[in-house]
């Protein structure tokens, strides 16, 4: 049975929602490979969202696989390194997604009285 009173639970439904937000916002600001993402989501939230290997490389593979990034993969000191770029159809899921959390975070003030 859930707990709705667990400050934990409303925690990680709200990083698993909005880590692909950050993500593509990660990725607008320029092409970006997989750890480079993922150490970036979390300093830009603070900590808050930083999303693991084995949650963001589904992710990335999933939005790959959607055509909304493109990937090259070269080598880098021995190592093959995959760099991620935001495409046409990317930006648009970008603008969208911002769109919807901008309207969430309003309406989550205007719950709480700080916003109209």
């Amino acid at each position: 049975m859930t707990d709705y009173t667990d400050a934990e639970y409303w925690s990680s439904l709200v990083k698993m929602s909005i880590s692909r937000y950050f993500i593509l916002h990660a990725l607008s600001t320029g092409p970006k490979h997989g750890y480079e993402i993922g150490k970036w989501v979390g300093e830009f939230t603070d900590g808050f969202c930083t999303p693991s290997e084995g949650a963001l490389y589904p992710v990335l593979k999933e939005m790959e696989k959607g055509g909304y990034v493109e990937s090259v993969t070269e080598t880098v000191s021995g190592r093959l390194r995959k760099t991620y770029t935001l495409n046409e159809k990317g930006y648009e899921a970008y603008n969208k997604a911002v769109d919807a959390w901008t309207r969430t975070a309003l309406l989550i003030l205007k719950s709480r009285g700080l916003a109209e």
